[in-house]
């Protein structure tokens, strides 16, 4: 099969594709025909080395943690799973962002006929994450919620989230994607300088209003600027492990949000439409550096989904391609 692999830590051109064999398959496990694979920011941190004293890289590596496609081959153990059924689901070995990928039977669940592969593929490291993120603050009807890059992968899924939970949301996010966030009723504050003074203003201009929670996808001050505003440390969570051990705060991600359970519920909801998973461009395997380039230049809205059995030259757009 073909698979994204990197020899040592780099930017974007140590990543390359190549012909390698699945691992065996455990009595245990199932082989996936992979249909969608999301890319995430996480994954081109550890590329870079820039997690290395968390998640360091055996080499050559793989990567890749999201999912979605048919079953190919169960082990001899496994039950729950026969041949072609459509599932989603998670590795945790670096190594959905190929042709085919080998994970246990219970990473897995039934994908929903009325879910595009492309979201299936790209809900478990974002939507655990974002989920984690909102059950760890506690969100009540009516509360001021901010959320710190709004419109990327995971921010994309918490607004949604907070929606459904009836929260007020104010959401710090690039101006391209205004449309987006007012179609989840939430209200925008742009980036850059005196973001602190424009969030206090524009919290504080609907009656006096407060910041209950803020859930930060970005890092930077935006911690500090939390509880600058006055938000109880228990009710800050972000993504920057040193800045919640620094400041007190929460930082539950998708360690804490990945069960089967959750998966399921958040697909469950996106097959609905109670939810959505924003899908930016889908890229075949071979365009992967274009894939991470655009993740990682663009600020893109919501998901970049890898499509490693699309034909190469094929869609790098919508993702409606992907929705078969």
């Amino acid at each position: 099969m073909r698979a994204v692999r990197f020899h040592r830590y780099g930017d974007i051109d140590v990543l390359g594709v190549e012909d390698v064999e699945p691992r065996p398959l455990g009595p245990h496990d199932v082989l996936v025909r992979v249909r969608a694979a999301g890319i995430n920011p996480g994954e081109a941190k550890i590329r870079t080395g820039a997690l290395h004293e968390h998640f360091p890289a055996t080499f050559p590596s793989g990567q890749g943690s999201d999912l979605a496609g048919t079953v190919t081959a169960t082990g001899a153990a496994v039950a729950s799973w026969a041949l072609g059924d459509p599932v989603l689901g998670w590795s945790w070995e670096r190594s959905s962002h190929a042709e085919y990928v080998v994970v246990p039977a219970d990473q897995l669940i039934r994908k929903s006929e009325t879910l595009p592969w492309a979201a299936a593929g790209a809900l478990y490291v974002a939507g655990s994450a974002a989920w984690a993120a909102v059950a760890a603050v506690a969100p009540q009807a009516g509360e001021t919620v901010v959320v710190s890059g709004a419109t990327g992968g995971v921010g994309s899924f918490a607004v949604q989230l907070l929606r459904l939970r009836r929260a007020r949301v104010v959401a710090v996010a690039s101006a391209r994607h205004q449309d987006w966030l007012e179609s989840q009723g939430a209200a925008l504050v742009g980036y850059g300088s005196r973001v602190d003074e424009r969030l206090r203003r524009a919290i504080e201009g609907d009656g006096g209003g407060t910041a209950h929670a803020f859930l930060d996808f970005h890092g930077g001050d935006y911690p500090r600027i939390a509880l600058s505003l006055g938000v109880p440390p228990s009710r800050v969570n972000t993504l920057d492990y040193g800045a919640a051990a620094a400041l007190g705060t929460r930082s539950h991600g998708s360690a804490e949000g990945t069960d089967r359970a959750v998966l399921a519920e958040l697909a469950g909801l996106a097959a609905v439409g109670r939810i959505e998973a924003p899908i930016s461009r889908t890229y075949p395997l071979t365009e992967v550096r274009a894939a991470f380039a655009h993740l990682e230049h663009d600020h893109p809205l919501g998901k970049v989904v890898l499509l490693p059995n699309a034909t190469p030259g094929g869609n790098a757009g919508d993702a409606r391609d992907a929705a078969g």
